[in-house]
């Protein structure tokens, strides 16, 4: 037992040596508050079914706003696309599990032509790819 103490006792050394060198060499360099900042996992179900979809804009105008609400629920979840646009003739992967099991999700998306799309029941188990188009 004595030899195994000794032996963590100087790993638990070095690596306090290894930490506050790193820490030394390091210091002139300014932090990224990134690096420091701790991400949340997005909640995901756990039935390994995959919500992912590629949402396709082909309408001619910049999408602005993207809803995916489990068909359940009656309000509209908050804006998938955030401060950004989804263009004209482009596409973006979402993630659109939510964490509820849920496979049914009511789309809604906003154009700058002021145009709103909504469909609901889109089943995001079953499908790969969600066009918008005029």
């Amino acid at each position: 037992m004595t030899t195994f103490t000794a032996i963590a006792r100087a790993a638990l050394i070095a690596a306090a040596l290894g930490t506050a060198s790193a820490s030394v060499a390091t210091a002139a360099e300014p932090l990224v508050a990134a690096e420091r900042t701790a991400v949340a996992a997005p909640a995901q179900s756990r039935d390994g079914l995959n919500r992912r979809v590629r949402i396709h804009n082909n309408t001619g105008w910049t999408m602005t706003h993207f809803y995916a609400s489990d068909s359940r629920v009656d309000s509209w979840q908050e804006d998938m696309l955030g401060r950004d646009v989804l263009g004209a003739g482009s596409s973006i992967m979402m993630n659109i599990d939510d964490g509820s099991g849920a496979c049914l999700y009511d789309f809604k998306a906003r154009f700058t032509n002021g145009q709103e799309l909504t469909r609901f029941n889109v089943n995001v188990c079953q499908i790969a790819d969600y066009y918008y188009t005029r």
